[in-house]
């Protein structure tokens, strides 16, 4: 909760005038039942028109007043919880960006979602209602008894004994409500993570008809979710009952009480009156204040998830104002140092004591099945993962030993997964570089055998949809492969980066790379030999361990797997190997 109060810093005038301008609101709102008594006691009976009158008066004053005062105080507190909402959600934002790539695995997708959306807007309205109600309720409450003591002090006695039964039922409830709501938060997480995977798969769901499964699937996690926010609400529901039974009795003792001292001389009829509006008074503002409680409830669980992640440490600091890293020009442009990776904790190793070195301006190919560690091999180099033992080097500096932008700067990524976002294919390939020139994009664009796509799109301000659906799945890649060329780095990754296109365009790209970015470490991920079978160096992968390293003749000659491969795609070069 520590983490959410410093965004108040900005809002401290709001946060003051708005409970501020409701206690107004109560103290012209306490008055009411003394100017009613008067009329009552005094106007009426001795048919004081002029007096009635007035006291009507002061009674719309009273209105008037107290109406200006409540909008006054729902601006102010509407001001502090958005402002506040929208520069914790700016913050939220920001961290998610900062996570490195086993946080976000760890808190997932979905997860960092309803934080962004769900979470911080539960968080808006509880700071709405606490500045509204936080001040007014229990002012009212407590003035309430007060101005029942002025009145006559038997009767206030039941307010006395009335104000700590409604206390210990608030609380109660209270208490045992916010783990509840912590747990519908959580169910609510897993709700959206099966929307979100469905919608993102659903031709493939569709192409294996799979859809009564995911339905089943879905339905059991709503009806998760709808047990939780029952049981919640069941309990939550029990606080309006259990406080008007309270009130309500009360009020009846105290009316029973109050025509006995009425008969008596005690109290006058007004003050009887005065005395039920009191108690009336009471139990509207603990109605507010069990939908309080309930909000508040719910904002308090929210918050704490939306701290737990703006507390998450960022395992890649950075440092803007940091000269590049010193390194040697005599040392390997990558080296693998006995190095394990494992993902989660207890889990068995992706990658296994995997050592190699890669001289600059190689050419290295990296190839296995599918789940034998490609993938991870390749992010240990730019720092997406932190290696579980062993030493990544570049440039014979640890990669931890990098800032992040130094680090990549010198390091670029076609990911294995083209991604486009919402724009124009300029402020796409942009993200690579935001200085590069137009004559550079297309430079980058004709190497990556790009140029024809922006052609045929009417030039660099082209429309992108999100996430690209307005491009094939090859034109992404060759744009998303321009994006990491732009950037010029000394190290160029691509992750199976152009699995989707044909053999004639990629042969292309083979031919653009080695003429046109010679000098530079490139590490190519394919499931093709024909994409790496000319690398300087290739290396064979097979459940996380390295079993083969070195050229495609060496490797055809001295590893089983990789000749597997190669003759399952090539089965009439088989005589290659004999020779």
């Amino acid at each position: 909760m520590r983490q959410i109060l410093k965004y108040f810093t900005n809002y401290k005038t709001e946060t003051v005038l708005a409970p501020l301008f409701k206690l107004l609101e109560a103290v012209f709102e306490l008055f009411v039942p003394l100017v009613i008594a008067g009329i009552i006691d005094k106007g009426i009976p001795t048919g004081d028109k002029g007096y009635v009158g007035r006291m009507f008066a002061m009674l719309v004053l009273l209105a008037v007043v107290g109406l200006i005062c409540s909008v006054t105080a729902q601006f102010f507190a509407a001001k502090a919880a958005t402002g506040v909402s929208t520069k914790l959600r700016s913050a939220l934002f920001a961290r998610i960006e900062h996570l490195s790539f086993r946080q976000i695995d760890e808190a997932t997708t979905s997860t960092l979602i309803t934080r962004m959306t769900s979470d911080i807007n539960q968080v808006q309205s509880g700071i709405n209602m606490v500045l509204r109600l936080f001040l007014r309720s229990p002012i009212i409450v407590f003035g309430a008894v007060i101005m029942a003591f002025t009145i006559d002090v038997k009767s206030a006695f039941i307010f006395v004994i009335t104000v700590p039964a409604l206390a210990v039922v608030v609380v109660t409830i209270t208490a045992m409500s916010i783990p509840r709501h912590k747990k519908v938060q959580g169910a609510l997480d897993k709700v959206l993570g099966a929307t979100r995977e469905n919608l993102a798969g659903a031709r493939v769901i569709r192409a294996f008809r799979r859809e009564e499964n995911e339905k089943k699937d879905f339905e059991g996690r709503t009806e998760t979710l709808y047990n939780l926010q029952n049981n919640v609400g069941f309990l939550t529901s029990i606080m309006n009952p259990a406080t008007l039974i309270i009130i309500d009795t009360a009020i009846v003792i105290l009316i029973y009480f109050g025509a006995i001292r009425v008969d008596t001389g005690v109290l006058t009829q007004g003050q009887v009156v005065a005395l039920w509006n009191y108690m009336s008074q009471i139990l509207v503002e603990l109605v507010k204040l069990a939908n309080l409680v309930v909000t508040v409830t719910k904002a308090l669980a929210c918050a704490e998830r939306v701290g737990a992640t703006l507390k998450l440490e960022e395992e890649e600091p950075e440092e803007e104002a940091a000269e590049a890293l010193k390194t040697d020009p005599n040392a390997p442009a990558v080296e693998f140092e006995n190095v394990s990776l494992t993902y989660n904790e207890g889990a068995e190793p992706s990658l296994k004591n995997i050592s190699f070195k890669v001289n600059c301006g190689d050419v290295v190919g990296v190839i296995g099945g599918t789940g034998s560690g490609k993938t991870s091999l390749i992010h240990l180099i730019p720092g997406f993962y932190k290696a579980s033992e062993g030493r990544v080097l570049v440039n014979g500096r640890e990669v931890s030993e990098y800032t992040r932008a130094d680090l990549r700067n010198r390091v670029s990524v076609a990911m294995q997964k083209a991604v486009l976002f919402k724009g124009s294919i300029r402020s796409n390939i942009l993200k690579g570089n935001k200085e590069a020139t137009d004559k550079e994009i297309l430079e980058a664009a004709k190497i990556a055998q790009a140029l024809e796509i922006i052609e045929g799109k009417g030039g660099l301000d082209a429309a992108v949809a999100q996430g690209g659906k307005n491009f094939s799945g090859g034109q992404k890649q060759r744009l998303a492969l321009t994006r990491a060329l732009i950037s010029k780095p000394e190290i160029l990754i691509l992750d199976d980066s152009a699995s989707a296109l044909d053999f004639a365009t990629e042969a292309a790209l083979r031919k653009a790379l080695s003429e046109k970015m010679k000098g530079t470490t490139m590490f190519i991920v394919s499931q093709r030999t024909s994409s790496i079978m000319h690398a300087d160096k290739i290396i064979v992968l097979e459940d996380g361990e390295a079993v083969g390293i070195g050229t495609h003749k060496e490797l055809l000659k001295t590893c089983e797997i990789y000749r597997e491969i190669f003759l399952s795609q090539f089965p009439e070069r088989a005589g290659e190997i004999d020779g």
